[in-house]
């Protein structure tokens, strides 16, 4: 029998994730595994630029939506639920596609991640009411302290990461670096990896017109009705901070959406830089479908 294949693309937020994943998904007859850590969760549909209803109908999609925002989901968690899920897929299915620009998602599913305790209710309750009180920076010198081989490489100023090293740091009576193993675990299907990217002017021109789209959608109306769940890590994230900040009355709309567009290009780098780093994927334009589907089709042989 031939062997399986998982289509894994990806790119910077904006580059045309989406309509080249659909492309593909028809061409292939394949299922499309989202790989974003935020179009997970309900109620945040404009903001993410979640796949809309007529796009959901051209492609089966799977990790869209599934979640409510309060609810607890981790880069292992999808491992296993996208591991469990393609296994069932390729009972029927000599392609999937996984599509995202999470990058510790696409990670988890291609190379494995470590086998790190889950947090329990009792600790993550705890830590959350600590960010809220104390903010981050008490964290972070609590890390040093605690874990000071993760102090020196993690992102110090992205809240999940410094909280989840301390949650199991007081959960395990051991540091967080000691169960990061970076093993590269084998998978039963073939993976080919496409990038897509777009020159810095035209993606930024992109994202800046996305969030204008955003804003004229709905967005305002988005966050407002999400404002319970404002303090959870779903919504810890661009787009929906900064509105949070003008519905406090600390920003403007128009600064709001300045900022909007300024963190998606920063996040954008940060992806880039990230993705750059795998010398496993090939990097074509969005326009370039017929060159990638020939790239596919030349790699699934």
């Amino acid at each position: 029998m031939a062997r399986k294949k998982l289509i894994v693309l990806v790119g910077p937020t904006g580059v045309g994730k989406t309509e080249t994943s659909l492309a593909l998904a028809e061409h292939f007859h394949a299922p499309i595994l989202n790989a974003d850590s935020r179009q997970i969760y309900k109620g945040m549909t404009v903001g993410t630029a979640a796949p809309t209803l007529a796009e959901r109908t051209r492609a089966e999609h799977y990790f869209v939506q599934f979640l409510n925002p309060g609810d607890y989901y981790s880069a292992a968690q999808f491992e296993s639920d996208a591991m469990a899920l393609l296994d069932q897929l390729f009972h029927s299915h000599d392609y999937a596609i996984l599509s995202g620009g999470s990058m510790m998602y696409i990670d988890a599913v291609c190379q494995g991640i470590d086998d790190i305790p889950t947090v329990d209710d009792e600790t993550r309750k705890m830590m959350l009411e600590r960010y809220e009180k104390e903010g981050l920076e008490p964290l972070v010198r609590e890390l040093r302290v605690l874990d000071p081989e993760y102090y020196q490489i993690v992102d110090l100023k992205n809240p999940k990461r410094v909280i989840h090293a301390l949650e199991i740091c007081y959960m395990t009576g051991k540091t967080y670096s000691s169960f990061r193993t970076n093993t590269k675990k084998q998978r039963p299907f073939h993976i080919i990896k496409v990038g897509l990217k777009r020159e810095r002017d035209v993606l930024y021109d992109r994202i800046n017109r996305r969030v204008t789209k955003m804003l004229q959608e709905g967005l305002e109306e988005e966050v407002k009705a999400l404002l319970t769940f404002r303090y959870t890590n779903s919504l810890n994230t661009v787009g929906y901070k900064e509105m949070f900040a003008y519905l406090d009355g600390t920003m403007s709309l128009e600064e709001a959406s300045d900022k909007i567009r300024q963190n998606s290009r920063i996040y954008s780098r940060k992806q880039m830089t990230w993705f750059k780093r795998d010398s496993e994927i090939v990097w074509f334009e969005p326009e370039q479908l017929c060159e990638i589907i020939d790239y596919i089709e030349r790699s699934s042989q």
